[in-house]
């Protein structure tokens, strides 16, 4: 149960508006499918131990894998998945099931590379997937850092060892006609997902999909924390976003790297007019499940002094923000300009096949250069610039504005 006596079903109804999951019948259809790539092989999960890949990694434990093992810079988020595997799941104990708290993208995951057998899947969910971490350089050079140029090194590893004959990237609904650095970076790591490291014996795929609700770090999951430490609620106003649930989540990429024919990019068949849901509407509906009627603000102050009065009589201050931070979009979209979505089988699912190579290695080397030689200089509109002239259809618009501004 979530606190104040909200069920975690009852949360994900209340945002997503499905009692059951989208896509599990197309997972049970392509059980059979699923059941012949994962038994007995080899996995490699990056980034494992977050909201979407936690959710693959059990669902491939009930396939019976080989090997199971888990990458991931937080250790944290290790302990809790495997403690949770081990109290919830079946757990054969033929399967060698690991936790590794290492940076997928360093020396040490290159010796694991090369010390352990080849794995036949490889599964990265590795990425900084936040639009408020293009704030600053700093920041915007480790996110090229982990959404590009480690990406590539990290690929060229695993065709250097040979023997994956899958590979799979999750990518975002904002690698389609990307506004924000963010978005960009993410359709830069499509581009090294395909190119970098392809051979005929690898299938390469990726999926791109909504928000997942209450995953790390959403917008969601803040709601919660805010009614857990008495502080007010805060969404942009007139703000539309897609949502599935972590479960959801994990059938996609389970669907998508497991299913789809290489150079694919699985997408949801969700529909704009009944799915594409108004933030400020969920924000009510998630008070509304802990019991409080929200009351809108638009001033930061008056909204948190107000608190403790609202509160004794069942209601939540709620401020609305204007969306104006830099690479914000009102609205989602899976399929970008050039691009077009194509039937691959499945009830809840189709694909854009990848047609672009945006990604050469020379801005590879450029990058890496900027983030590993700390004298030389970089500005963030250089490297916005440099984005934008490998992405034709990129579409930044600086407001210097951040969300860490605000609430």
């Amino acid at each position: 149960m979530a606190q104040n006596g909200a069920s975690h079903t009852s949360l994900d109804v209340g945002i997503v508006g499905r009692p059951t999951s989208l896509f599990a019948a197309d997972v049970a259809a392509r059980r059979a499918e699923i059941a012949s790539a994962v038994e007995g092989k080899r996995f490699l999960v990056v980034g494992g131990a977050g909201s979407i890949g936690s959710s693959v990694t059990k669902l491939l434990v009930g396939y019976r894998p080989a090997a199971l093992h888990v990458v991931d810079h937080s250790e944290n988020y290790l302990a809790e998945l495997v403690r949770h595997l081990r109290s919830s799941t079946n757990v054969p104990a033929s399967l060698d099931l690991r936790m590794l708290p290492i940076d997928f993208g360093g020396a040490v995951c290159r010796r694991l590379l090369r010390d352990e057998a080849p794995y036949e899947v490889v599964l990265n969910f590795a990425a900084l997937k936040h639009v408020r971490s293009e704030k600053d350089v700093y920041s915007l050079l480790q996110m090229l850092d982990t959404n590009v140029v480690r990406q590539a090194r990290f690929k060229e590893w695993i065709a250097e060892r040979g023997g994956t004959q899958r590979y799979f990237a999750v990518s975002t609904d904002k690698a389609a006609n990307p506004t924000s650095l963010m978005g960009a970076t993410k359709r830069l790591m499509e581009d090294v997902l395909f190119t970098v490291g392809a051979t005929p014996a690898m299938t390469a795929t990726s999926a791109r999909f909504a928000n997942v609700a209450f995953s790390n770090g959403s917008l969601p999951q803040a709601w919660l924390r805010r009614i857990e430490l008495d502080e007010p609620l805060a969404v942009p106003r007139d703000t539309r976003r897609y949502f599935v649930t972590q479960q959801e989540a994990g059938e996609i990429c389970l669907l998508g790297a497991l299913v789809a024919s290489n150079r694919e990019i699985v997408i949801p068949r969700l529909d704009p007019k009944s799915e594409l849901r108004l933030l400020e509407t969920l924000a009510v509906k998630v008070l509304a499940l802990h019991g409080f009627e929200a009351v809108q603000f638009t001033d930061e102050s008056e909204a948190r002094r107000a608190l403790p009065e609202l509160k004794a009589r069942k209601r939540w201050p709620l401020i609305l923000t204007p969306l104006d931070t830099s690479g914000e979009k009102p609205y989602e979209e899976f399929v970008g300009d050039g691009e077009k979505a194509h039937e691959i089988g499945l009830a809840q699912l189709r694909a854009v096949r990848h047609a672009t190579e945006a990604v050469r290695g020379e801005l590879i080397d450029h990058l890496e250069r900027l983030i590993n030689d700390a004298a030389r200089d970089a500005t963030k509109g250089d490297l916005a610039a440099a984005i934008a002239a490998a992405i034709p259809n990129f579409r930044h618009v600086e407001t210097h504005k951040s969300l860490d501004a605000r609430m």
